[in-house]
């Protein structure tokens, strides 16, 4: 099995910074990805930043321009750099990876438990 885990959230107030970090572990054969999601109360899950493999990147439109996401591969962890932030970025932050447990097997997806992240307006 593969183990999530986020930290770093915490209250900031509108226009400060803050870095999240995603550790995945566990026995898995491959990481196809990990990602950034969110949730705020009453609203679907979305995604805002992922990572692929071989380093390719995409974002939600609402954070282009002020969040960033990197990697460490030989530590499985990924960061979510978040600058400027709005009050309007409060949500839970979720870690996802996609990985393969075993050789040549399917790709599932593994979720972490989430971080608060409030930012005060």
């Amino acid at each position: 099995q593969v183990q999530v885990a986020e930290s770093g959230g915490g209250l900031v107030q509108a226009g400060g910074s803050l870095r999240l970090a995603c550790t995945a572990s566990g026995r898995f054969f491959s990481m196809s990805s990990m990602a950034w999601y969110r949730q705020a109360p009453g609203n679907q899950r979305e995604l805002v930043a992922k990572i692929t493999s071989i380093g390719n990147t995409n974002y939600a439109d609402s954070v282009k321009g002020r969040f960033t996401i990197s990697r460490d591969s030989g530590k499985n962890t990924v960061y979510l750099h978040m600058n400027t932030l709005k009050h309007e970025d409060t949500a839970v932050y979720l870690c996802n990876a996609v990985a393969s447990t075993v050789a040549r097997g399917l790709f599932s997806d593994f979720w972490g438990q989430g971080t608060q992240v409030t930012v005060s307006s």
